[in-house]
């Protein structure tokens, strides 16, 4: 069995049939055909069903497809990365990222990387406003949470869990939500922009949101978390916020078995700069350390 064997099946599988697998991969539909049939014998198990109109995918060939994607996948990621790996970056890179995220996380990384790559210069923007990539002169950005629609290309880095907290005076004043509907009963401390607030949690297995409101909104994840700390009301932060606070005590976690929904990081760049050999590189690198430290 050869990678390519798998490649063609996946696409098959992806195309619904043959002819259009074969016009996707610029080769014959008997060359496709005569591929998956090899491969079939080669694992002595019958991966698709085939009639007049279309394909259909056996249970065995569902599941050899998934496996076979995430090789693929991984096969792609190690020959991007070698690749990466051969381009020597350089030159300056432009850079903004949320103000808190910057001081924990990014400081010692950026610091990590210009050791190991000397040719390069950052010039950093920490603040916790969205900027204008484009129109500000930006070659990236690090950005938290759902992104708007844009014309620039964002790359996942690593998922940031969310954390519903309060401090131990509060929850002994207004007590404890039980379940996220109650949280319209108590002060909340919306972080973001924009003038609606609407937290996600797990409810029946169901994502769903949930509208809330209080004294305090702010763009800024420190302020937050020290209105919360103050006893103004209920946060929902990204635990490198909220962890050292939780630990000392000064912060209680809340609705944990709703497990609210993880936010996603992503480093985020004009298309036209997405064949930098520095952006690539520093991308890579930063998915790398992050999603260590912060599966941690």
């Amino acid at each position: 069995m050869q990678l390519d064997d798998m490649r063609i099946f996946v696409a098959t599988v992806d195309a619904h049939n043959f002819t259009a697998a074969a016009n996707r991969l610029s080769l014959s539909k008997q060359f496709v055909s005569r591929r998956v049939m090899g491969l079939e014998a080669a694992l002595g198990v019958r991966l698709l069903i085939r009639n007049t109109r279309k394909l259909a995918v056996t249970d065995l060939g569902l599941e050899f497809y998934e496996r076979a994607k995430r090789i693929l996948g991984e096969v792609e990621d190690a020959e991007q990365a070698m690749s990466l790996r051969r381009a020597m970056p350089h030159g300056l890179l432009r850079v903004s990222a949320p103000m808190s995220f910057g001081m924990v996380h990014l400081s010692p990384l950026v610091a990590l990387f210009l050791r190991e790559h000397a040719q390069v210069r950052f010039d950093m923007e920490l603040s916790d406003r969205t900027v204008d990539v484009v129109g500000e002169g930006f070659d990236m950005a690090i950005r938290i949470g759902t992104l708007a629609d844009s014309t620039l290309i964002a790359q996942r880095l690593a998922d940031v869990r969310m954390i519903a907290c309060c401090s131990p005076d509060y929850k002994r004043r207004r007590g404890e939500p039980a379940v996220p509907s109650d949280l319209e009963r108590h002060a909340c401390l919306p972080y973001g922009h924009g003038r609606m607030a609407n937290w996600e949690f797990m409810v029946d297995g169901t994502r769903k949101g949930f509208d809330v409101h209080g004294p305090l909104r702010a763009n800024n994840g420190e302020l937050i978390r020290d209105a919360a700390t103050a006893g103004l009301g209920i946060a929902l932060l990204p635990d490198f916020i909220v962890s050292d606070a939780i630990g000392k005590g000064q912060l209680v976690p809340v609705l944990d078995a709703f497990m609210p929904r993880a936010s996603t990081l992503y480093a985020v760049y004009p298309q036209h700069r997405q064949s930098s050999a520095t952006i690539q590189a520093f991308t890579l690198f930063l998915r790398e350390q992050l999603q260590k430290t912060l599966s941690a």
